[in-house]
């Protein structure tokens, strides 16, 4: 069965919402389906598009784990976003959490420090 992903973060202001998310993705959406919207292609048919919904910006909660987190919380410190929080669990997996200008959460999650494939 082929699945597609759309996680959908509404924010209040779209150009400058574009702005961070291509400093934070590391470059432009891969289409704009129309004024308000911007989708950036994370992984193949997995997505993650911003909207102009200006009253419920600042609600979402998204977590991306990856194998490599070390790798991606570097490539993004590198286009000047920092995280905002860093939590690691009793089992060893890590999660690091940005938030856009809205508030909108969005993490990466990996396993353990040395588990990475």
């Amino acid at each position: 069965m082929e699945i597609d992903l759309f996680a959908g973060v509404p924010v209040r202001e779209y150009a400058a919402a574009v702005a961070w998310y291509e400093r934070f993705f590391g470059g432009p959406p891969a289409f704009l389906p129309n004024e308000v919207e911007a989708v950036w292609e994370i992984a193949e048919h997995r997505y993650i598009y911003i909207e102009e919904l200006p009253e419920q910006a600042g609600h979402a909660r998204h977590t991306i784990f990856v194998g490599d987190l070390d790798a991606v919380v570097e490539g993004i410190a590198a286009r000047g976003i920092e995280p905002v929080e860093r939590e690691t669990y009793e089992n060893g997996v890590r999660k690091i959490i940005y938030r856009d200008p809205d508030g909108n959460e969005i993490g990466y999650g990996g396993g353990p420090v040395g588990s990475e494939a």
